[in-house]
């Protein structure tokens, strides 16, 4: 062989090669949720549950598709060395929550609260939900030592407990690329709820009804300078100007734990 041909290889075997590797992984998804994107368009529905307009989940169907299943198998030895950014953290863990709640349910299935699932000693928001590369996971564990420290309080409008005053499931994964866009989304089609998200009765004084959620999860919202001063940029048009009502009083709609569908 040549010097020049020794050179060319040498130039391919330490430069090229780790650049295509390098490449490869930067296109490589922390996990891929197409199955998920299926499973959503396919038992999905939008209805009316209990005077209370909501995306409903066909339970009783899903719990019996294979698919659902497989994903729930791939995501027990999904690594999470590939979650670097916030934004992927957030997409990923969403998603796994509204899985595992899913799951919880079908699991269970029938009932008629995800309430109903646990123990007088512990909740269903403490037992095992579902495993994440190989390491077991209750929802209370992804909601409060996972989604909440990342510090985003619209999660609360994306995390899904399976319940009628639950924000709705989305008919569409959540993705890192376009998380901000959903996260805004989401926010606005729950507070445009006036059943579980937000109504406002013109009395004297003015009442606002919230969910209990921003109740639950005030802390949340502290940082971005409380409640309504945060839901502001998200609430129908009509309500702009009356939050900005100096007389008012907060009431908090009683929360429906049914589950949100059949």
């Amino acid at each position: 062989m040549s010097t020049q041909g020794s050179l060319i290889n040498k130039f391919l075997k330490f430069f090229l090669i780790p650049l295509f590797f390098l490449v490869s992984s930067t296109n490589v998804q922390a996990f891929d949720f197409s199955d998920w994107d299926l499973i959503l368009k396919k038992y999905i529905k939008s209805g009316l549950v209990e005077g209370v307009s909501i995306n409903t989940v066909a339970y009783g169907e899903l719990m019996k598709d294979h698919i659902f299943h497989r994903l729930v198998n791939n995501l027990k030895i999904s690594p999470l060395s590939r979650l670097t950014t916030k934004d992927e953290k957030l997409a990923f863990w969403i998603n796994v929550y509204n899985i595992f709640a899913v799951k919880v349910v079908t699991d269970n299935y029938p009932l008629s609260s995800i309430k109903d699932v646990g123990g007088l000693f512990k909740s269903v928001w403490k037992i095992r939900a579902g495993t994440v590369n190989r390491k077991e996971y209750s929802l209370g564990e992804i909601e409060h030592g996972i989604l909440r420290k990342i510090g985003d309080p619209r999660i609360h409008s994306a995390i899904v407990c399976a319940s009628i005053s639950c924000p709705d499931l989305s008919i569409e994964v959540y993705k890192s690329e376009k998380i901000d866009y959903q996260l805004d989304l989401q926010m606005r089609k729950f507070l445009a709820n006036p059943n579980k998200g937000m109504r406002i009765e013109d009395n004297k004084p003015l009442k606002i009804f919230l969910s209990p959620i921003f109740d639950w999860f005030a802390d949340d919202f502290e940082s971005r300078g409380g409640v309504l001063n945060f839901i502001k940029p998200y609430v129908l048009p009509e309500y702009k100007s009356a939050l900005n009502n100096l007389e008012y009083s907060i009431l908090y709609m009683d929360y429906n734990w049914s589950i949100n569908g059949s």
